[in-house]
């Protein structure tokens, strides 16, 4: 399914400026980052520790982000990036809220990492955006 949905995005993506050059690929591993991170937000959120709040909020952010991902008609280059900013900005606040937990908290260290490598895709595909510009 993965494939079919990537073949779907990759002709709307095509219609997006510069865009032309994206790897598919690359944007398959940044939704999967993005739905991985909100699967483990939400699941982390359910602790009831004082990093609940960020964990809600990234997971809404997370789907969001892959979402749009699967979405491209109306998206500019520029709204991309500032989402994918606004998701790397999400996911190093919950991370950073999860941290505090970590030691203590296997649920609250699989978070952070979940945001980590959200956070690592989000960059990656920002990146290429821009060496595409």
């Amino acid at each position: 399914m993965d494939a079919m949905m990537m073949d779907a995005v990759g002709k709307d993506m095509m219609s997006m400026p510069g865009m032309d050059t994206m790897d598919m690929a690359m944007m398959q591993e940044c939704m999967d980052a993005c739905s991985a991170c909100e699967q483990a937000c939400t699941v982390c959120s359910t602790q009831l520790m004082s990093c609940a709040p960020a964990c809600m909020n990234c997971a809404d952010m997370c789907n969001t982000m892959m979402r749009a991902m699967m979405r491209m008609q109306g998206m500019t280059p520029a709204s991309m990036m500032a989402m994918l900013d606004a998701c790397v900005a999400m996911c190093q606040t919950c991370m950073d809220e999860c941290m505090q937990h970590a030691d203590h908290s296997e649920v609250c260290k699989m978070c952070a990492q979940s945001c980590q490598a959200c956070m690592d895709a989000c960059a990656k595909v920002r990146a290429a955006m821009m060496s595409a510009a």
